[in-house]
């Protein structure tokens, strides 16, 4: 089974290529720090991320969300982002490394758990906030360095995928994948 991430910038269109691809039938495994997000803001926290506990959350629901996938159909799947990075969202809020989040890297390093070739979606010069997602387009470019600095600094190629229209983008992530699901 061939497992491939998408990552990029807060923003950065990431979810609908995603959408699209899912609807083409490419299997795809959800992004676990928005959940983490949305379910600790539901329990009143309204800043999660600001807890050392949240890289914690974090790498337990990717892990497990892994480890499912397996079941699931499909000789390709496309990760909404992975344990890598989480290590950079670390890196960017100033958190330690976790002992599970350390395991988790040496654990998907040593099993080759995902293609070394990672879709890098690029920003599209603006970022839209949610609740989930207060982070201004400064802060995301910075963040997209980190993330693409920290992917680099583990040995994944960082394949770019340009800003422009949706379907160029899902196309340009078609073909480097072979175009079939």
């Amino acid at each position: 089974m061939k497992r491939y991430i998408l990552t990029g910038a807060p923003g950065a269109g990431k979810t609908a290529i995603l959408r699209w691809l899912e609807c083409d039938g490419f299997t795809v495994v959800e992004e676990a720090a928005t959940d983490v997000i949305a379910l600790q803001q539901a329990q009143g926290d309204l800043e999660p991320w600001e807890k050392s506990s949240f890289v914690e959350a974090i790498t337990s629901l990717q892990r497990r969300r892994q480890e499912q996938a397996a079941a699931l159909p499909g000789e390709v799947q496309i990760y909404d982002r992975s344990p890598v990075c989480t290590y950079a969202l670390a890196a960017y809020l100033g958190h330690p490394v976790t002992p599970a989040l350390s395991r988790e890297l040496e654990r998907i390093q040593a099993g080759r758990i995902y293609d070394k070739q990672v879709f890098f979606i690029q920003n599209l010069g603006f970022v839209t906030t949610t609740d989930a997602r207060r982070i201004t387009f400064e802060e995301s470019l910075r963040f997209e360095q980190v993330h693409q600095d920290t992917y680099t600094s583990l040995g994944y190629e960082c394949v770019p995928i340009a800003p422009g229209s949706l379907p160029d983008r899902v196309a340009a992530v078609k073909k480097r994948l072979g175009a079939a699901p």
